[in-house]
């Protein structure tokens, strides 16, 4: 049984380091304020092991918006495949793509990914579009959690125009929308959405189907109202996870007792990500 479900991992490997992201991947860094080095899947899969953690694996597309390649669906089933005590994996479709629900039904039936994630501002859409209803319907049709970034990025943050990457695609209500739409889609909105955290705990509040995920903040940054939903009423919705590699999940961990959780430490660490990934820890 790992210690916790680390719910939220990029891949620390150069596809992704420097190639999906790399040329917005110095000024990110120091938005972190963390030191962001490439890594080798095996070096990943030892740090994971030695943390105790199971990560859920994020590939990534926005090629359309950012002209930068992917970190591929079949790459991270790869590592996964590898790796399976240490990983899951979710995959990434880049929404502007005519083959992009094709390609999800090809990394779930095919390459046995366990869900999506999307990062509309990078990506450079407005999920609440109908036009991309067919990847909402086809995320329905295999119970997929979709993890979407919601709220503010530090990805090609600290530079004018922010690498040109514009807030207003990550607002939460435009994954609330497409939440009242779709029942049976669930939407875990990844960094509690920040600085619009309210609206995203009021979106739990309202929608079963949206979940909150606390990742990218060490917990004494973490806004209050956001750590007494997570203690309180929203405790079986609130799932963990480090945004690795830009910040170090074991240091979280060290600190995560400043959540003040008591006896919802444990749903919110992986009992509630076990239940939404259908697995057993």
């Amino acid at each position: 049984m790992p210690r916790a479900i680390d719910f939220h991992v990029h891949a620390s490997t150069s596809e992704w380091l420097e190639g999906s992201i790399g040329p917005m991947l110095e000024v990110t860094a120091k938005y972190f304020r963390s030191e962001v080095r490439v890594r080798t899947a095996e070096e990943m899969a030892a740090e994971y092991e030695a943390w105790d953690l199971l990560g859920v694996l994020l590939a990534w597309d926005a090629e359309t918006a950012s002209g930068l390649p992917p970190l591929t669906n079949d790459r991270v089933a790869e590592i996964c495949r590898d790796f399976p005590e240490q990983f899951v994996g979710f995959a990434s479709v880049d929404p502007h793509k005519p083959d992009a629900v094709e390609e999800l039904d090809r990394a779930i039936v095919e390459l046995g990914l366990r869900g999506l994630k999307i990062h509309p501002q990078v990506q450079a859409f407005y999920p609440d579009d109908e036009r991309f209803d067919p990847l909402w319907d086809k995320c329905e049709e295999h119970r997929l959690p979709i993890v979407v970034h919601v709220g503010q990025t530090g990805l090609g943050a600290g530079v004018p125009g922010g690498s040109g990457i514009a807030y207003d695609y990550g607002r939460p209500m435009l994954m609330d929308k497409v939440a009242a739409r779709h029942p049976g889609l669930t939407v875990v909105m990844a960094h509690f959405g920040y600085p619009w955290h309210l609206e995203v705990l009021a979106s739990a509040m309202h929608k079963t189907n949206v979940w909150v995920d606390l990742s990218g903040w060490r917990p004494k940054y973490i806004p209050e109202e956001v750590k007494r939903d997570a203690r309180g009423r929203l405790s079986d919705r609130f799932v963990w996870g480090s945004d690795y590699p830009m910040l170090d999940p074991g240091r979280i961990l060290d600190e995560f007792d400043e959540m003040d959780l008591g006896d919802k430490a444990d749903d919110v660490l992986k009992n509630n990500a076990a239940r939404l990934l259908g697995i057993t820890v």
